[in-house]
């Protein structure tokens, strides 16, 4: 029998985050084990209570995104969700640059945010799919396609970008491939001209985009 998905939601909205909690428990598949209003709510649920998935609202009390950063500052490997009703891309930006692995709009529905928790306790990543066409419209002129630019990319630069879309350091996709960092630099310089975006958030948008949100 597989285990249960264990999820922590972090939202001030009581009845909202009571909803999330009740819809999932009827879907089946989940538990919750714990709950909060806070960004420091937050920390601490994510270093005691060792969910599978933490959903973060971005308007937290204290910061939804202050509170990613610093939990993924400790724990890299955590799970982090933002469930909100922000669609600004400044906020979807900040989010996959820290390294959230979902940023999913509270209109949702129950079965769809059950699917994609599953996706992302699997390891995958998800972008509420308007946001994502949202984005990239800004990101790319509307006579390139994104498929024509990656094409461009030596498949060491594909190598790098894969990994910097996995939220990697220069520092750490150089050990991961064995280079030398200042050879990862190079090459992600190269990389930002080919791709026409201005900085590695850009770049891993760009690599992320996807027809359906689930990448």
């Amino acid at each position: 029998m597989t285990a249960p998905i264990r999820i922590a939601i972090v939202d001030d909205h009581p009845l909202f985050r009571e909803g999330v909690a009740r819809s999932l428990a009827e879907i089946g598949g989940f538990e919750v084990v714990g709950a909060g209003e806070t960004a420091t709510d937050a920390e601490q649920l994510a270093a005691l209570a060792n969910p599978d998935i933490l959903l973060l609202d971005i308007s937290l009390p204290g910061g939804g995104l202050a509170a990613a950063e610093n939990i993924l500052a400790t724990q890299p490997d955590c799970k982090i969700v933002m469930l909100t009703v922000s669609e600004a891309n400044a906020d979807l930006a900040t989010a996959l640059r820290l390294g959230v692995r979902g940023y999913v709009l509270k209109g949702i529905g129950a079965a769809s945010l059950a699917e994609v928790l599953t996706y992302i306790a699997a390891g995958k990543k998800y972008v509420s799919p308007t946001l994502s066409a949202q984005l990239l419209n800004e990101l790319i002129r509307p006579e390139k396609r994104t498929t024509d630019l990656v094409a461009n990319l030596s498949g060491r630069e594909l190598g790098i970008i894969s990994l910097v879309g996995e939220g990697l350091s220069n520092k750490e996709v150089a050990k991961r491939l064995n280079l030398q960092e200042k050879t990862v630099k190079h090459h992600m310089t190269r990389i930002f001209k080919k791709l026409k975006v201005r900085n590695r958030t850009e770049a891993a948008i760009l690599m992320h985009a996807p027809k359906t949100g689930l990448v």
